[in-house]
C-alpha cells in the first residue's frame, strides 16, 4: 500500500466529514468509517475543527519522525484541542529531543508532552496487551457512568495509562481513579486540559444543574 496515499486519503475524508458535521443526518452516502468518526466526533468537547486539525496534526508529525528515523523508533503521536503526546520508544536522548523538533514544527501545536522512553521498540506482545489495557479502562468509563467515555481519549505504553480530553477536575478526578484500579495498569499520566462546570454545560449544550426549591416564607 502507498502510505501517501492512504494518508491522503484519511484526510480527504476528515476533511469532508467536517463539512458535512452540520447536516450529518443527510450524509447517509459517506463511508462507514466516515459515519463512525462522524458519531465520535458529534460527542467530542472539540469543535469539528478542531477535531479535523487534530487527525492531521497526528500525521503530519508522524511522518516527519518515520521519514528520518524509520525502523529505528517506534513513536505514537496523540493530538487533543492541538496539545500533542509523543510517546514510545527511540534508542537516544538524541533521538527523543529531536522526535519533539520534529513534532513540534507541525503547525497548530500549542504544546507538546514528550514521553517517550529511551529503550528499543516494544515487541508485538507488548502492543497487544497495550489495546487490551486500553480496552479494559474504556469498558470500564462505561460501566461507570460518572462521565460520557468520549470525552476522555484513553493510550496505553508499556502499561502506562495516557489520559488526554476537555474535562472538568471532578470527571478527571473519577477518570483517573478508574484507570488507576484497572488490573495491569502501571501508571496514570494526566494530559488533560481543564474546563469549569460551566464550560462543560456551555460545550454540551446541557442546562445547569437544578436549585433546590426555596420554602415558602412562613405567613
Amino acid at each position: 500500500m502507498n502510505i501517501r496515499t492512504d494518508l491522503g486519503a484519511k484526510l480527504r475524508n476528515l476533511l469532508a466529514l467536517a463539512l458535512c458535521a452540520p447536516i450529518l443526518a443527510g450524509c447517509f452516502g459517506a463511508a462507514a468509517v466516515g459515519v463512525g468518526a462522524g458519531a465520535l466526533m458529534l460527542t467530542d468537547r472539540r469543535n469539528p475543527e478542531t477535531y479535523v486539525s487534530d487527525e492531521a496534526m497526528e500525521i503530519r508529525a508522524l511522518n516527519r519522525i518515520n521519514e528520518k528515523y524509520g525502523d529505528k523508533v517506534h513513536v505514537n503521536v496523540i493530538s487533543y484541542n492541538r496539545m500533542m503526546l509523543l510517546t514510545g520508544e527511540v534508542p537516544t536522548e538524541a533521538i527523543k529531543a529531536d522526535a519533539e523538533k520534529l513534532a513540534s514544527g507541525v503547525p497548530n501545536v500549542k504544546s507538546i508532552s514528550n514521553e517517550l522512553a529511551i529503550a528499543g521498540p516494544s515487541s508485538y506482545g507488548g502492543r497487544s496487551n497495550d489495546s487490551y489495557i486500553t480496552s479494559k479502562v474504556k469498558a470500564r468509563f462505561v460501566d461507570a457512568g460518572k462521565f460520557q467515555p468520549n470525552h476522555v481519549k484513553v493510550i496505553t505504553e508499556a502499561g502506562v495509562v495516557f489520559l488526554l480530553g476537555l474535562v472538568t477536575q471532578a470527571e478527571a478526578a473519577a477518570a483517573v481513579e478508574i484507570a488507576r484500579t484497572t488490573g495491569g495498569v502501571q501508571k496514570v499520566v494526566r494530559v488533560f486540559e481543564i474546563i469549569s462546570p460551566e464550560q462543560a454545560r456551555a460545550i454540551d449544550n446541557t442546562p445547569p444543574p437544578a436549585q433546590p426549591a426555596k420554602p415558602a416564607p412562613a405567613k
